[in-house]
This record gives C-alpha cells, structure tokens and sequence, in this order.
C-alpha cells in the first residue's frame, strides 16, 4: 500500500491586526494562496468578504473564520485574558485545537504573545519564549533575540534561546552550525554585566552551540555571527535604533540626491543600487518574527505591515511548518 499524501494545515491570519486593519492582511493572503498557501482569515466575516471581493479570489484556498472582536493597536495586551473572542485568541485557538498549523498576526505585538503562551503554553525546557528579529547585516541577515518579549531575564533564557535560534536557521533558513554571539560592551569574556559574565559561561559550556562569543554592537550589522542574544529591553533599544537609523540615512541621501539639477542626474544612475539596498533594510522582506519558546508556531509583524509583509509572513510560516520546526525545537530541548 502507498502512503496517504496529507494537505498540510492551513494557517491561521490574525486578518483584523495592524494599524491598517483587514485590507493589506486580505491582499497578502490572497498572494500566498496564489501560490498555494493554504490560510485561514480570522475576523470579521463581512468585512473580510467585502475585501476577499477586491480580489479574483474565488478559487484560491482560502476560508473565512469569524471572530466577533479584535484588540486594537492601542489596547493593553492583558485583555486577551478577558476577551476570548478577540480575532487573536481566535486564531490561536486554530492551532491549539489542531485546526491550523500556525499563527500569524500584523497586530498588537503585546497581545499575540500573551495570547499564544497562554493558549499554547511553552515548550519543555523553555522558562520565556522570545522574538526573534531579522537584522539586515554585510552578510545577508543576523537573528537578534530577545527583542520585546523579556525585559528582565536571566542567565539561563539567553543560553535557551540561543539554542532556539540555532535550531531555527538551521530548519528554515538552512544555515549549518550557526555561530551565536552574545550582546556585550566588549569582546573579552571578562567585560559585560552580571547577566553576561554568568550567561558567557553558560553558553561556553553549553553542548551542541557554535558559541562565538562576546560581540559588540557594531558587529551586528557586520555579520559577525549569525546569532545575538540579550536581553529583551536591550534588543528592542538595538532593533529600533537600527530602523531608525537606516531611515534617517535614507533620507539624507534622498535629500542629496535632490539638492541640484546635477545632483539629480547622478540620482537618476545610482537608483537601481540604492532600490537594492533599500530592499535589503525593508522590514517586509521578513515579514513577521517568530516567537520561539511556545508550543506552536507564532509569528509577530510589524503593525505598520502592507500586504508584501503579510504574504512573507505567510511563506515563512510555511516554511517552519514544512520543516517541522516545532518539532526539531521540541526535540532540541527535550
């Protein structure tokens, strides 16, 4: 007898999340199914529908599940204790109950961790999960992580999630042995605070790492190591300091490049390399981050997204499906 080929489970969209609301998560949505992402729409089904109408998309696989509520932008994260028909619990409900494979939401970051720990609770071996972040580097992308989830933390979770992290470049992003870095005011294993001299040690000793060691912070743009690990408040200080740097460089060169007739001319021949670069440092290249730790797939965007992020988000989360990334952490921790 030959085996039974199973569809893949769908993934759960958070369609109601972001600073723009259903329109860019339906857009993104229909361009993943077009190329064969299965996703479920969570929210309000009359809006979705009226945005699914936009679209030729009557034979793409998507399906609408309803969800009566949605925890806006500006709302606490604690609600989604209270609020359990909010489009968030919604989705990952899905993925509790085995309906999907994975959630993803360009909403309230706060809110869609606390809603995916408190559904889907945390891996074995895991105190906190944490998010990791893709920073643009001289060598294509560095993970950077904990970046929101954790401000205060402890030794052992940088040496969890570098593990975490190791596992998931190599699962999704196909990068053998990574190198894990750890965030310091120095490279010289003595420097750093009480949390990174006990965290060096750990992750010294730690089987299975690629440790590097310590690394500043100009080595995280350079690509030093393909992992960095921190602390959460530090990594989220790093992360927006990065974004907002790179706008302010573009706007200086956009404000150069304009200055004069001459200056314009030379723009006209540098566009197609600064469109690269530009490419490069555009947070929807990534699409969404994974919140590494829970016991399920959970992927955070950025509530700025348009329908570019979601569909990468939506590819990504494919991706960590089809690679068992669940359960290649579950098996690296155990």
């Amino acid at each position: 007898m030959t085996a039974m080929n199973v569809e893949p489970l769908p993934i759960a969209l958070d369609a109601m999340g972001g600073d723009s609301g259903a329109s860019p998560n339906v857009e993104g949505a229909v361009a993943a199914a077009r190329v064969g992402v299965r996703v479920l729409l969570v929210g309000d089904p009359v809006r979705l529908h009226a945005e699914l109408g936009k679209h030729a998309a009557a034979d793409l696989p998507l399906e609408v599940v309803p969800a009566v509520d949605v925890i806006g932008m500006d709302e606490h994260a604690s609600d989604v204790r209270s609020r359990t028909e909010a489009s968030i619990n919604v989705a990952t409900r899905l993925v509790k109950d085995g309906k999907a494979c994975a959630v993803v939401s360009m909403g309230h970051s706060g809110a869609t961790m606390a809603s995916a720990l408190l559904t889907l609770g945390r891996l074995k071996g895991v105190d906190r999960p944490a998010i990791l972040a893709h920073v643009p580097t001289q060598k294509g992308f560095a993970a950077l992580l904990d970046v929101g989830a954790n401000a205060d933390v402890k030794p052992q979770y940088l040496a969890q999630w570098a593990r975490l992290a190791s596992v998931y470049l190599g699962v999704v992003e196909g990068r053998d042995k990574p190198s894990v870095g750890l965030l310091s005011i120095g490279e010289e294993p003595h420097k750093g605070s009480q949390l990174v001299l006990e965290a060096h040690a750990l992750l010294k000793e730690a089987s299975g790492l690629n440790f590097y060691g310590n690394v500043e912070g100009k080595d995280i743009l350079k690509g030093t190591t393909d992992i960095v690990v921190t602390d959460g408040f530090t990594g989220n200080v790093v992360l927006k300091l990065a974004e907002g740097e790179a706008k302010v460089i573009f706007g200086w060169v956009r404000d150069a490049l304009t200055s004069s007739a001459t200056a314009k001319i030379g723009a006209l021949l540098v566009r197609r390399g600064l469109r690269s670069v530009a490419d490069k440092l555009d947070p929807s290249t990534y699409g969404a981050q994974p919140l590494l730790g829970v016991r399920g797939l959970a992927f955070i965007g950025h509530g700025s997204a348009d329908a570019k992020a979601v569909k990468n988000a939506l590819l990504r989360a494919a991706r960590a499906r089809d690679a068992d990334l669940l359960g290649r952490l579950s098996d690296a921790l155990g």
